[in-house]
């Protein structure tokens, strides 16, 4: 199998739906995503309960512009950053990656947003990997109850990540050939 066709996947494009522009993060966006993000509800399912602190929330967004694999996601109705998601672990060889260190402005929840952003991620990660997963702290019910509203399937077993000491986590996936 040639390695070229794997090398050629974006991991920063620029994705548009109908009511969100999902684009590659930026230095520039620091201000106007801590301000979506310094919502202590929006972490308080979350393992980093502190992330919106502003000095949490630091090592967050430099981690997401260091990725090269980061986004910030914009409102079309107003141009604002109302959050952001990220791939993660590219594996070319087992074409898999992972979507996550996603979050949304609270009055964005319950609605279509979420949806469309996976969704737009999804469809663009399908063209060049055959499993898209998603990893959740195992206690983290609000995110696992959307994953499983977006069509995600439940791994079998409890896993544990590397770094993230014994916190337990649950992955669900969605696959090219579903």
């Amino acid at each position: 199998m040639d390695k070229r066709q794997f090398s050629d996947c974006n991991l920063q494009p620029t994705l548009a739906g109908a009511r969100v522009i999902v684009r590659p993060i930026a230095t520039t966006d620091w201000a106007a995503m801590f301000a979506a993000a310094a919502d202590p509800g929006i972490w308080e399912l979350h393992p980093d309960h502190n992330r919106y602190t502003e000095q949490e929330f630091r090592l967050f967004f430099d981690g997401a512009v260091e990725s090269g694999a980061a986004f910030a996601i914009i409102d079309r109705q107003n141009n604002n950053i109302i959050g952001s998601s990220r791939y993660h672990d590219h594996d070319p060889v087992a074409r898999t990656i992972e979507i996550g260190w996603t979050f949304l402005s609270r009055d964005y929840w319950g609605g279509s947003y979420n949806a469309e952003i996976k969704r737009l991620m999804i469809e663009h990660a399908l063209s060049f990997v055959d499993t898209v997963e998603f990893w959740v702290d195992e206690s983290n019910l609000r995110s696992r109850r959307a994953m499983e509203k977006i069509g995600g399937t439940l791994r079998n077993g409890i896993y544990f990540k590397e770094g993230s000491g014994d916190r337990p986590y649950v992955v669900y996936e969605i696959r090219k050939d579903r």
